[in-house]
């Protein structure tokens, strides 16, 4: 795997070993990353369920400030540290190894808002809508920012939030990338 644009453009990074972790492919997060605008101003973006970090990885070489890694896996955890040591951008990290809903109500305790919060869950074992309002109600999207899920082709998610507005997705191959905007 590598990053794909960007000031890290055409490094590799490592992902966890096992099968615990499934990469978002090379094309899918072009795909996303055109969408998001392809380049950023500044931001922070939260890459939860990270796997190899790759996607807030490819944030930060894109221009966002910070990202914040959210995994349980420890295999995941580790592989995120070694990318994060491996592209020198350890003063723009944070790595949390804790469950999803504990992360994000560590989040809210620290005031924390993103620009972009990437959900990449196992596709077996999401529960996006139960996290999507807890982004809501915890109001930790930036007014104009993506929320963004990967999910199964089959998965639709258009149910709207207080802070929170469906705008599009699309299909790519076997996945379906949703986009949610904060209002």
């Amino acid at each position: 795997m590598r990053i794909i644009a960007g000031e890290y453009r055409s490094r590799r990074i490592e992902t966890p070993a096992g099968m615990n972790t499934r990469p978002t492919l090379d094309k899918v997060r072009e795909a996303v990353f055109s969408v998001l605008g392809g380049s950023f101003e500044g931001g922070a973006f939260l890459d939860l369920y990270a796997g190899s970090g790759a996607n807030g990885l490819e944030a930060l070489s894109r221009g966002m400030d910070s990202a914040v890694f959210v995994d349980k896996d420890r295999r995941a955890i580790s592989a995120i540290r070694n990318n994060i040591g491996s592209l020198q951008c350890r003063e723009r990290t944070s790595v949390l190894c804790m469950a999803d809903t504990k992360a994000l109500q560590l989040l809210r305790d620290e005031n924390r808002k993103f620009s972009v919060i990437y959900l990449d869950p196992p596709y077996a074992k999401q529960k996006n809508e139960q996290i999507l309002q807890m982004i809501n109600d915890y109001d930790l999207l930036e007014k104009d920012g993506w929320a963004v899920i990967e999910s199964l082709k089959e998965d639709t998610f258009t149910k709207e939030y207080e802070h929170l507005v469906y705008e599009k997705d699309r299909v790519y191959g076997i996945s379906r990338i949703t986009y949610y905007k904060g209002r």
